[in-house]
C-alpha cells in the first residue's frame, strides 16, 4: 500500500524541529527511524500532513558514557546500542532488549527514542529502561523538562509528551556494585514478531552474598502500559535471594498481571499470567547471577 501525501521537513537542529512542531501542531509527526510511523501511515492509521525528520540532527545521535551516566540521544539506533561493548558491560539488559527487537535491518533503522515514544505495550526497550531507572529529556521551543520513564506512558500509544515536545535524550545512572538485571521476551517467532509478553528484572545486593536492598520488576503486554510490579518488588526487599523467594515474587507478579487474551494478542489471558510468573523467575535469576559476578 502506498503512503498518503504529506510535506517532508528535515530540520538541522533540535530548536528548528521544535519550532516546526509548534507551528504545524497536531498535523505533524516526528520521523526518527520510521519503522512504526511508515507502517501506520501505509495502513492509514495515522495521516499527518507534515512529517518532520530528525535523524539528521547530530546532537540526537550522541552516545555518552561519561560522568557515571549513560546518555543516549533519541536517534541512536538500536543496532548501535546492541554493538556497544560499554553499554553491554553495565546495562546488559538494555542490550538484550535491543537484540530482541526485530531483525538486523529493523535494528539498523529503529531508534531508541522511537521505540519509547511509540508507547507500544509490547516494545522491547521500556522494560529494561524502567528497571534501570531511566529518565527522559523532553524539549519544546520554550522549555525543557526531565521525566522518569515510570511516569511517561499513559496508555497504548499515549504518553505525557505535549504535542509540541520532542524526546531528545535518555539518561541512565551507572548501576551500583553487586547489582544486575535481566530481560526476556516471549513471541511466536524468534524475530520480526510482536511480543506476547516481556519482563525485565533488577536486583541490587547489600554487598557480596548480602540481602536484596533494591529490586524492580516490569511487565509488558499485560496492560495498556508497561507495569512495575510493586508487590513483587516489596516482597524481595531485605530478603536473601533464593529460588523459593523468586518463586514467590513470580506468583506476586502473576497475580498483579491483568492481561486480555484475544486473537490479536495470540495468547489467552491465562497463558500470559502463567508466563509472567515464569519470565519473572527467570529474569530474577539472570539479575542475581550478574549481581554476584563471574564466579557465580
Amino acid at each position: 500500500m502506498s503512503l498518503p501525501e504529506f510535506d517532508f521537513h528535515a530540520p538541522g537542529s533540535v530548536d528548528e524541529a521544535c519550532r516546526m512542531l509548534a507551528e504545524y501542531g497536531p498535523k505533524a509527526k516526528i520521523f526518527a527511524g520510521g519503522t512504526d510511523l511508515m507502517l501506520d501511515m501505509r495502513r492509514r492509521r495515522i495521516l499527518p500532513e507534515n512529517v518532520i525528520s530528525i535523524p539528521g540532527i547530530e546532537e540526537l545521535k550522541t552516545l555518552d558514557l561519561s560522568s557515571g551516566m549513560l546518555k543516549i540521544g533519541s536517534c541512536v539506533t538500536i543496532a548501535r546500542i546492541v554493538k556497544s561493548k560499554e553499554v553491554a558491560g553495565k546495562w546488559g539488559a538494555l542490550c538484550a532488549g535491543g537484540k530482541a527487537l526485530g531483525s538486523c535491518l529493523v535494528r539498523n533503522l529503529a531508534t531508541v527514542g522511537g521505540n519509547i515514544a511509540s508507547a507500544r505495550p509490547a516494545a522491547d526497550l521500556p522494560p529494561p529502561l524502567m528497571v534501570y531507572g531511566a529518565s527522559l529529556v523532553l524539549k519544546k521551543t520554550s522549555a525543557e523538562r526531565v521525566v522518569s520513564i515510570d511516569h511517561f506512558f499513559t496508555g497504548t500509544g499515549a504518553t505525557v509528551m505535549a504535542p509540541d515536545e520532542i524526546l531528545t535524550e535518555i539518561r541512565l545512572s551507572e548501576p551500583p556494585p553487586h547489582s544486575g538485571a535481566g530481560y526476556l521476551n516471549l513471541g511466536i517467532r524468534n524475530a520480526c514478531d510482536i511480543n506476547i509478553l516481556n519482563v525485565a528484572s533488577y536486583v541490587a545486593l547489600d554487598g557480596p552474598g548480602g540481602a536484596i536492598k533494591d529490586a524492580r520488576i516490569v511487565m509488558g503486554c499485560v496492560a495498556p502500559t508497561h507495569v512495575r510490579v510493586l508487590s513483587a518488588e516489596n516482597l524481595l526487599l531485605g530478603e536473601k535471594p533464593s529460588e523459593a523467594l523468586f518463586e514467590r515474587a513470580g506468583e506476586a507478579a502473576m497475580n498483579a498481571a491483568t492481561p486480555r487474551g484475544s486473537a490479536y494478542s495470540r495468547a489467552s489471558a491465562e497463558y500470559k499470567k502463567d508466563m509472567v510468573k515464569e519470565l519473572t523467575v527467570r529474569t530474577l535469576g539472570m539479575a542475581l547471577r550478574e549481581a554476584l559476578g563471574p564466579a557465580s
